[in-house]
Parts: C-alpha cells; structure tokens; sequence
C-alpha cells in the first residue's frame, strides 16, 4: 500500500556511476514509524531493530537479514527532508 509513494518522494539516481545500492523505501520509512513512536535517535534505532524481534518482525525482517545502520536511517531521512538522494 505504501510502495508507490515512498518511492515517489525519493529522488534516486540511475546508479550509472555504480555506489551502494539503495534500501527499501518502504523499510526505511517503517524504521522512521519506529523513531517517531518510540523517540529513537539513529544509533538507537539500529541497536533495537537488531535487538527486539518486535521490531523485526514490523519490518518484515528474518534472522540474518541485512538491517540498514544509523548512517543509513540518517541518509533516508535527509533525502525525505530536502527531496535529494
């Protein structure tokens, strides 16, 4: 339901240049949900989405699964901020 926007409001480039390939919007902004609700700072987010398996399982993660890091939240939410990426 919320794929389309997300990706939307992202400006992603072609990746001609190559770099690391983009996280999910829609994991991100389910990371985002989780700061909002539960005043999370970046480095802390990351702690509890590796730590709680609550967490893991809103964002529809599996043991072992790739869980994007601090710098990676902040990333997302400064390209939702300023429309860049």
């Amino acid at each position: 339901m919320f794929r389309p926007d997300p990706g939307a409001a992202l400006a992603r480039s072609d990746r001609a240049r190559g770099g690391r390939p983009p996280d999910d919007a829609v994991l991100m902004f389910k990371i985002l949900v989780l700061q909002v609700l539960y005043s999370l700072s970046h480095d802390q987010a990351e702690f509890q989405i590796l730590d709680r398996r609550s967490f893991g399982r809103f964002l529809g993660l599996d043991n072992g699964d790739k869980v994007p890091d601090a710098k990676a939240i902040w990333t997302h939410r400064f390209a939702l901020r300023s429309g860049k990426r």
